[in-house]
């Protein structure tokens, strides 16, 4: 489990490619001071074991099965690339982002990268299957950053990003037409899948006067 409060950017060493995985090596500061193997790092959003960090620690190798490289952007990273990085969450740590697992739901591209002021607002489009999840005000993960929703309408939704957030994040570089990882809120994924089983309809909840 992450927060989705992103500690560093790191940067991709090697990439290893096999018949259906990847091996990718990064190194970073932060995350690797207290990392063992068989830890959980998120990487650009995506929850990964790490499976070496051999003394002295500047950099992690992790695994990419066949199933994360085709529900994300992960096989598309290049060497010297810049990735978001987060530990997993520590019972009794302050959560100031959301509940976010690192289990990605598609790859957003974004469509509008526009300035106001001193923040950027970001319009992506979304595969429908996220766009279920999609409310005002409610949360997203892109590449793992913990973000509010704006907006939105048929397939795309808007978010705004502050400097700091540009300054540490990867969204800083990213571009029209990039990728990002998605990850819709979790309770929110609850929420419906629930009303989906019980019957509950908007017209449901107006009869009884919600």
């Amino acid at each position: 489990m992450f927060t989705g409060l992103i500690e560093e950017m790191g940067t991709v060493k090697s990439i290893k490619r096999r018949a259906d995985s990847i091996e990718l090596t990064v190194s970073g500061k932060e995350v690797i001071k207290d990392m063992r193997k068989g830890d959980s790092v998120s990487v650009n959003g995506v929850c990964l074991t790490v499976t070496s960090n051999q003394l002295p620690v500047t950099s992690f190798k992790v695994d990419v099965g066949t199933e994360t490289l085709r529900r994300t952007s992960l096989g598309e990273l290049r060497i010297g690339e810049k990735v978001n990085l987060e530990k997993a969450l520590k019972m009794g740590e302050r959560l100031g982002g959301h509940f976010v697992t690192g289990h990605i739901d598609g790859v957003g591209i974004i469509r509008k990268r526009i300035k106001e002021g001193d923040t950027f607002l970001f319009e992506l489009e979304a595969p429908n299957e996220i766009m279920n999840y999609i409310i005002p005000k409610g949360s997203i993960a892109l590449d793992g950053i913990s973000l509010t929703i704006v907006d939105f309408n048929k397939n795309r939704f808007s978010v705004s990003i502050i400097p700091h957030t540009l300054e540490v994040t990867t969204l800083g570089f990213k571009k029209v037409g990039n990728k990002v990882n998605l990850e819709a809120d979790m309770i929110g994924k609850y929420v419906v899948k629930l009303m989906k089983e019980k019957g509950i309809t908007l017209d449901f909840l107006k009869r009884y006067g919600y």
